[in-house]
């Protein structure tokens, strides 16, 4: 798995669950499928800048706070 993946994922689930929604909660107010969500969490996918302003608006929060610092890679 990619790295950057991984980690922005990693970031959004920590958010997610910060919020208290549910994948399917993210899913449907963003517009995207639950399995998706699923992936995005997990790394499996790049994710366009499109959806992640969309989650991050879902979120209530910065898209760039979703986005890992340098280190987190460098530590993968």
């Amino acid at each position: 798995m990619d790295p950057l993946a991984k980690a922005l994922g990693a970031r959004i689930r920590m958010q997610r669950k910060a919020c208290r929604l549910s994948q399917d909660a993210l899913a449907l107010a963003c517009s995207i499928d639950r399995s998706y969500v699923g992936r995005i969490e997990r790394g499996e996918v790049n994710i366009t800048v499109e959806k992640l302003y969309r989650i991050a608006g879902v979120l209530a929060c910065d898209p760039a706070s979703l986005l890992p610092r340098m280190t987190e890679l460098q530590d993968s």
